[in-house]
């Protein structure tokens, strides 16, 4: 995806895990985190606390959403998706994308990745990698800034 482009439908999943959200309800008031993350990715995991903290800091005000995207055939065991996502404190609804539709939608290629989107819904910050988490809640931060200005 490139820079202002429109947030993809969230059409495709497996199954939904902590309840399903649609693109409309995501758009107009708040920006929106998506995040990839898959079981086997040892960097996803180990920033899974820095995404939980930006989810419960910026509750009110920014929609996280997590989708997990399968490496491996390992990685489509529906019962330890939901064991490693319990294990890591995840309460926002996952999209489990098995058969790689919303990834394939994304044009994303890895994990993590992190995709802001404005409260209109247009790809606002785009970073991939286990670092960079504070430039992460730098756009998070500029985002919300944005929202109390309008």
């Amino acid at each position: 995806m490139k820079l202002r482009e429109p947030m993809p439908e969230l059409i495709g999943a497996t199954e939904w895990i902590n309840g399903q959200v649609s693109k409309e309800e995501l758009i107009g008031e708040t920006p929106t985190l998506i995040h990839f993350w898959s079981i086997s990715c040892h960097l996803c995991k180990e920033a899974m606390p820095d995404v939980n903290q930006l989810r419960d800091k910026y509750k009110d005000n920014l929609n996280v959403i997590a989708i997990h995207m399968p490496r491996s055939e390992k990685d489509l065991a529906m019962e330890e998706i939901k064991k490693v996502a319990a294990e890591h404190e995840m309460t926002q609804p996952i999209f489990v994308d098995n058969e790689l539709t919303l990834t394939n939608c994304f044009e994303n290629q890895y994990i993590p990745a992190y995709y802001i989107f404005d409260k209109e819904g247009m790809l606002y910050h785009f970073q991939a990698g286990g670092g960079g988490m504070k430039m992460l809640e730098k756009r998070v931060y500029r985002s919300h800034e944005e929202i109390e200005k309008a």
